[in-house]
């Protein structure tokens, strides 16, 4: 096994229903990302497997979060987080899901 192959782990992400039928995907797909394991490299392994979700998780040009969307981690509201913080090893293993919520207004 290469040292590149051991640095890149499976990841699962959820995602609401507007951006699966969109991307065409079921309620879950699997990525493979880079360590650190963070929002941010998550994201961009998404939005690169899926280019048609490219803006509509977060601004191009400023890479925020897009409003009305929230992430989730291990029960965890990790939307107002730095992107770049290392997620916990469940998510960083697969074991459970980076969830991609759709919020609504009240």
């Amino acid at each position: 096994m290469s040292a590149f192959a051991a640095s890149v782990h499976p990841v699962r992400v959820a995602l609401p229903a507007h951006l699966r039928n969109l991307a065409q995907v079921g309620s879950e797909v699997e990525l493979e990302v880079a360590q650190p394991v963070c929002v941010s490299s998550i994201l961009d392994a998404l939005e690169e497997r899926y280019p048609m979700l490219r803006g509509t998780i977060r601004d191009h040009v400023t890479r925020k979060r897009r409003p009305f969307l929230r992430f989730f981690a291990c029960m965890e509201d990790l939307s107002n987080d730095p992107t770049d913080r290392p997620l916990p090893d469940a998510i960083a293993s697969g074991a459970e899901p980076l969830l991609i919520v759709g919020a609504i207004a009240v």
